[in-house]
């Protein structure tokens, strides 16, 4: 195993250039056990494994047009929800976490990438105490922002805080119906953060607008995630062409939005942050 870590997880913001990835086909995907709210809205439409697979492959294909390097988890017919790898673990800085599953059904997935990680010769860290996740870790320099949630709890905010004594660790409770902090609160540049507002207290807006200014994201585009935009670096963020007031505001403040068909993939409670697990930003 290789032990410059240096070389293989280097992750300081949430909008830095992307050079490597981690992602997983949706060739399995589909709502079973329902696990979020979003789910059990598509139910009884569940998921066309082939439209989302053929969604996934152009998003893939986008994140090669733009030089990033995309190494893949192999799909298990079993776990329905593998798409997702950005839950399964977390880069602060030049550490990666292998993260503890809220959800007792997605545990086998964090296997799956531990597996990829030990061929591939990068080093982790397993995170082994209570249930974090990595859809309600973002990065944005020396602070860490932590979501609150059924999957991520007070007292694993407490055990990242004391492996991190050089960051800021602030935990950001987030309403109970959504799924994780990404699913309301994204940074794209030093300066600016996508947030839906009805997700937090007012405590917790106003922290945020101390270090923020917020572009807010409305009822309806929340449902279709428009907060879980993958910024790519340079300025340039991959969206969902549905969400057409945040894809607006964003380019209204420069912002090159590279709209991606992904709407087969969403209904599974995620969209491109999700999908995606960055290990190298530059």
């Amino acid at each position: 195993m290789q032990t410059d870590s240096q070389e293989n997880v280097l992750c300081n913001t949430e909008y830095d250039v992307l050079q490597k990835v981690i992602v997983c086909s949706p060739a399995h995907m589909k709502i079973g056990k329902i696990i979020n709210e979003t789910q059990k809205h598509y139910e009884t439409e569940n998921i066309d494994s082939e439209i989302a697979t053929k969604q996934h492959d152009g998003f893939v294909q986008v994140l090669k047009e733009h030089d990033i390097e995309v190494m893949e988890v192999l799909p298990q017919s079993h776990l329905h929800e593998q798409v997702f790898t950005r839950d399964i673990g977390f880069c602060i800085g030049k550490t990666l976490f292998t993260a503890m599953m809220g959800d007792k059904i997605r545990l086998p997935e964090v296997g799956q990438l531990k597996e990829v990680l030990h061929e591939q010769g990068i080093e982790y860290k397993s995170f082994a105490q209570d249930s974090i996740e990595g859809g309600d870790v973002i990065v944005d320099g020396d602070k860490v922002w932590v979501g609150v949630s059924d999957r991520t709890t007070f007292e694993a905010i407490d055990a990242l805080r004391a492996l991190l004594p050089n960051y800021q660790v602030i935990e950001l409770p987030i309403a109970e119906r959504i799924l994780h902090l990404d699913c309301a609160f994204n940074c794209i540049s030093p300066e600016l953060a996508l947030v839906y507002p009805k997700a937090f207290t007012d405590l917790d807006l106003q922290k945020l607008k101390k270090h923020y200014q917020l572009i807010e994201v409305n009822d309806e585009e929340q449902f279709t995630l428009g907060t879980n935009v993958l910024s790519i670096g340079d300025k340039k963020i991959i969206s969902l062409p549905e969400n057409n007031e945040v894809n607006k505001q964003l380019r209204g403040l420069g912002f090159e939005v590279i709209e991606v068909e992904f709407n087969e993939i969403i209904k599974s409670g995620g969209s491109f942050r999700c999908c995606t697990l960055p290990l190298v930003r530059t």
